[in-house]
């Protein structure tokens, strides 16, 4: 697969992880100068009113993705409910209905596993509160790839497992706190 230049950040979570994405999203400063990527676990049944709440706190446009849609930096695209999210090259998106993994789909775990084939050292991947493990075989493909991994501080997670499960099991560059996510990304 070809490498891509553009720089990507893709933010995974499941419970507990809202909180901490409205506060980085009220932390923003424009324009970003890279494309993000928020994969939350949602019921399939879940109406496609995130990106709607979370554009409310967000200086950045933010958009739910569609199949095939192009990726653009300064933008933040949110993954749909019960479509896991694929990268086609360093400029498209993909959504595929395929089996759950790790009991959710979107998988966390798939996304950044097709982020780091494509984006290598260019991605940072970012994995929060949440109930299971998915996430860290994805972290695990990020690093082997080259790229960055950071990880929410268990202690400062509503549900710690997912951070946990990651700072113990994955090569991380940064465990960071909620306060310090916006400020780390500004500094991309």
């Amino acid at each position: 697969m070809e490498n891509s230049d553009r720089k990507l950040l893709i933010i995974g979570g499941s419970a507990g992880s809202l909180s901490v994405i409205l506060d980085l999203l009220k932390n923003l400063e424009e324009p970003l100068a890279l494309a993000m990527v928020i994969v939350v676990h949602r019921k399939a049944s879940t109406s496609n009113i995130l990106p709607t709440l979370l554009q409310q706190f967000s200086p950045v446009d933010i958009l739910e993705i569609d199949d095939k849609m192009e990726l653009q930096d300064n933008k933040i695209y949110v993954a749909p409910a019960d479509f896991h999210l694929l990268f086609e090259d360093g400029n498209s998106m993909a959504l595929d209905r395929s089996e759950k993994f790790n009991y959710s789909r979107p998988s966390i775990d798939v996304t950044f596993r097709s982020a780091a084939e494509i984006f290598r050292e260019n991605l940072t991947g970012v994995l929060l509160s949440g109930a299971n493990a998915d996430g860290v075989e994805g972290l695990m493909f990020i690093k082997r790839y080259g790229g960055k991994v950071w990880i929410q501080d268990p202690g400062t997670a509503e549900v710690d497992f997912m951070p946990r499960v990651a700072v113990e099991n994955v090569d991380y560059d940064l465990i960071l706190s909620p306060k310090d996510l916006a400020k780390r990304i500004n500094e991309l």
